[in-house]
């Protein structure tokens, strides 16, 4: 469980490219490119914090 734990900022990031791979090619929705954008910053803030160093 704590290998998963520590690449959930990774998941996050990846849910983000995949709602905007979705947005260009599928659904051209602007409601995709926000939860896309949360994705991506929950993603990078997680990661950081998870992975700090001391």
């Amino acid at each position: 469980m704590s290998n998963v734990r520590k690449y959930f900022g990774v998941i996050l990031l990846l849910l983000g490219f995949i709602c905007l791979a979705i947005y260009k090619w599928a659904v051209p929705d602007n409601a995709l490119l926000v939860v896309a954008m949360l994705l991506e910053l929950a993603g990078i803030i997680i990661y950081i914090r998870i992975n700090r160093k001391g």
